[in-house]
């Protein structure tokens, strides 16, 4: 046994969790090295500290609603906004990513099990013709960007212990879609083991222990245990632009929500679109306290959810939508692990597959312990001036989570396609569409012909001869 092992079986025995190496001599070498890394990963006195405030009392202390009010935001031009201001913005976060000073960052640490797919969650096919994956499309948006400001973009994308190998073979494969092995880091996510009812870390088999990620919060420590963060600094990166595997037609450089965050001073800023209607789960964008908060819709009652103002908005309307842009150097701060910065865990009563005493692993019919994660929104009350800026629900966001119905595959097909028909639509021309608004023709626009209205305006009155809107048709 090597000083290594005997080192972490020691802290595991004085920590009160030896059990977790009960079946250690039954192992075989490469089953005892697949235990000790995954207990190497786990910080003891945190997951003691975890039961002791968040299980062992009780009931998780409800989130406190006094003083809570709906946070401001700045109005989008569509709805109001001042149009001028967010041209200047945009001038000015153009400016940013032309110097360099924007990356983009990707949590992409899921896989596509609930939507009947195997394999990493941002290799799922979603455009209508050409059927690119999710990478795909981000990879071409940052090209078309990198094309406007002549700037290379630093990609860093959080994968997990599940997908990492999976993601990095499939951006080998594909040539890392056009952009440069260089430019792309990959990086996992933070694990945190399950605990029971008595604060026992729960073993999944004899050589496995009941790990799951830390939550997207994790991603801000996970950047900076990486080292993620320190090559950001060291390339005079400034800003992160961070954004969800999941939505293709999230805007990866945003030049007027850049130029906000930097001439506001913001550490971190937000998107917020209006809630469709009163009980959309979407979390609130709220102050408290003199904080900004994102409260989640489980924890806001439906009576505060369906208030209305005198001018007959929602009056808590502004939904999270998990859109950020953070400051290098908050991300340092928060996640660099400072007790005063920390973001708080958050529990989750869960059915875990456990090991049985004849050594099979059962997944019990009740909740049977407990996982910790934590939330990105749980940063903001952290931030110096922070900002949130509303966006246009059908230009920035369709994720793509269920195998049917809301927010699946067909929804954010239709989206996109919709999406288009109005560019088409701004230029001149009108494609047929059912009575829900949805394209009749299937046809796609590459972000590398436009990624904007105002580009594909531009690019549609220049083209000599303007192709035929019909099915199968592919402008890049």
């Amino acid at each position: 046994m090597t000083d290594t092992s005997a080192s972490i079986r020691n802290a595991f025995e004085n920590a009160g969790q030896g059990h977790v190496f009960a079946h250690w001599e039954s192992l075989s070498p490469a089953q005892q090295q697949r235990l000790l890394n995954q207990a190497a990963e786990i910080d003891l006195e945190e997951v003691s500290r975890l039961f002791d405030t968040l299980i062992s009392g009780g009931h998780a202390e409800a989130a406190s609603l006094e003083g809570l009010e709906p946070a401001p935001y700045e109005r989008h031009p569509a709805a109001g906004g001042d149009q001028a201001l967010w041209q200047e913005m945009a001038r000015l976060g153009e400016g940013a990513i032309r110097a360099g000073r924007v990356a983009a960052f990707t949590v992409a640490g899921g896989q596509g099990t609930r939507l009947g797919y195997d394999g990493p969650k941002g290799t799922f096919p979603v455009t209508p013709v050409k059927r690119k994956p999710l990478f795909q499309v981000f990879a071409e948006k940052l090209r078309a960007a990198q094309q406007q400001s002549g700037e290379t973009i630093p990609w860093f994308i959080m994968t997990s212990d599940l997908n990492h190998v999976a993601t990095e073979e499939a951006f080998r494969a594909a040539d890392y879609w056009g952009l440069s092995a260089a430019q792309v880091h990959f990086f996992k996510q933070g694990r945190m083991p399950a605990v029971d009812e008595d604060g026992k870390i729960i073993l999944e088999a004899t050589d496995t222990i009941a790990m799951s990620p830390d939550g997207h919060g994790g991603s801000l420590r996970a950047l900076v245990r990486s080292g993620a963060i320190g090559a950001m600094q060291a390339a005079g990166v400034e800003m992160i632009s961070y954004f969800q595997v999941d939505n293709p037609l999230v805007r990866c450089m945003d030049p007027a929500f850049i130029g906000f965050h930097l001439e506001r001073g913001s550490e971190m800023s937000s998107k917020m679109i209006p809630k469709a209607y009163p009980l959309e789960k979407l979390g609130h964008f709220c102050r408290q306290d003199g904080k900004t908060v994102v409260v989640e819709y489980s924890d806001l009652p439906e009576s505060m959810q369906e208030e209305r103002t005198a001018e007959g908005e929602l009056r808590f309307r502004a939904g999270s939508i998990a859109i950020h842009v953070l400051s290098v150097d908050f991300v340092a701060r928060v996640g660099g692990g400072d007790a005063a910065f920390a973001l708080p865990f958050h529990r989750a009563h869960k059915k875990i597959p456990t090991l049985q005493a004849d050594g099979s692993t059962v997944t019990p019919k009740e909740p049977n312990g407990y996982k910790f994660e934590m939330f990105v929104f749980d940063a903001l009350p952290f931030a110096r001036n922070p900002v949130i800026i509303e966006t246009i629900r059908d230009d920035d966001f369709s994720p793509v989570k269920n195998a049917e119905g809301k927010d699946s595959p067909d929804t954010c097909r239709a989206d996109q396609l919709k999406l288009w028909a109005r560019w088409l639509k701004k230029a001149g021309v009108d494609v047929p569409a059912d009575e829900e608004g949805v394209p009749t023709v299937t046809f796609e626009i590459s972000p590398l012909f436009a990624d904007d209205a105002e580009t594909f305006a531009e690019k549609w009155s220049a083209l000599a001869k303007k192709p035929a809107i019909e099915d199968g048709l592919y402008l890049e």
